[in-house]
């Protein structure tokens, strides 16, 4: 019988809690080099109108794989990642965990931990690369791989990948782009991290900027602002939270609008208006139509169905 050679396989713990590092998991799943020895990801939150108890969708996924999961509160503490060190992981994967990890974690494996983050580090390091990246106008955006240190996103990058933003693109869309990315980039170099056939950068000095994370008040529309930059905002911020704005001393969400170039600045910044067929609210530079907006309530509906009933929004003024 002719012998075959077999693969060594090392051992991973993956550690991840949202949608987008879903993806991430699947590699490590999917590759020929890696064996997920266990998942830790966060406790299960309250959701939803009845307030019961969700379980982050990183759990759901590693319970279909039959992978054994792990949920601490902290892992501040050396004897919170005792389960971690049963595990005995060669390689510790990490995306968006939502945890800051310490010396006793980041020094556990021999291979160290990788990082799947969603920008072109050292730009947008923190909570949130994506919505960063359309809010701050980038034409690229993608992934890096990185080596975990103790600072935010300081680590060695050992790959990066990049491509062009759309300009229509959404928080949502180029959520999963980059969740797929992840994916992608992980599956490939996963062997060449096992290996040791790496080549770490240190991050540049040049160029280093944050990303708070998102509040719900960043949803709030400035219309004092420019037109560009309320409509980058408003893709930022779709799906959560989302575009609002005052109007008869309720809350008026913009579900969706388009950016245009007519110049009305000598209209105050909020005032609605109607052109032709189009509801339209002036900003510092421009117009931004309206397309879909629901008030407090109410069904979403379009702006020309929402003045039959209540024409003294045109020629309000929106805070």
């Amino acid at each position: 019988m002719e012998k075959t050679d077999s693969i060594e396989k090392i051992k991973i713990v993956f550690m991840g809690t949202p949608d987008f590092a879903v993806p991430s998991l699947q590699a490590c799943i999917d590759s020929d080099v890696a064996d997920v020895v266990g998942v830790v990801t966060q406790p299960d939150r309250p959701a939803g109108r009845g307030n019961k108890l969700k379980p982050p969708p990183v759990k759901v996924a590693a319970e279909a794989a039959g992978i054994p999961l792990f949920q601490p509160k902290s892992l501040r503490k050396y004897e919170a990642a005792e389960q971690i060190r049963d595990w005995e992981p060669d390689l510790i994967v990490v995306t968006a965990f939502g945890q800051i990890l310490r010396p006793h974690v980041l020094d556990l494996p021999r291979l160290g931990c990788v990082n799947v983050h969603a920008s072109l580090l050292p730009r947008w390091r923190g909570a949130a690369p994506i919505q960063a990246a359309i809010l701050g106008g980038d034409k690229q955006t993608g992934v890096t791989l990185m080596h975990m240190d103790v600072g935010l996103d300081t680590g060695d990058m050992l790959f990066v990948e990049a491509f062009d933003l759309d300009p229509a693109e959404t928080a949502s869309t180029l959520h999963d782009k980059l969740a797929q990315l992840g994916y992608d980039m992980l599956f490939k170099h996963l062997p060449d991290i096992a290996a040791g056939a790496i080549n770490p950068i240190q991050q540049p000095e040049e160029g280093v900027t944050y990303a708070a994370k998102i509040d719900k008040s960043d949803g709030k529309i400035d219309w004092s602002q420019s037109a560009e930059m309320i409509e980058r905002r408003h893709r930022a911020m779709t799906p959560w939270p989302g575009s609002f704005t005052q109007w008869d001393d309720k809350n008026l969400k913009v579900k969706g609008m388009t950016l245009l170039t007519i110049d009305h600045s000598a209209k105050p910044a909020g005032t609605v208006l109607r052109i032709e067929d189009d509801i339209v609210v002036v900003t510092s530079d421009g117009l931004i139509r309206l397309d879909e907006i629901q008030l407090e309530g109410k069904k979403r509906t379009e702006p020309l169905s929402f003045i039959n009933g209540r024409p003294e929004f045109v020629g309000s003024v929106l805070g």
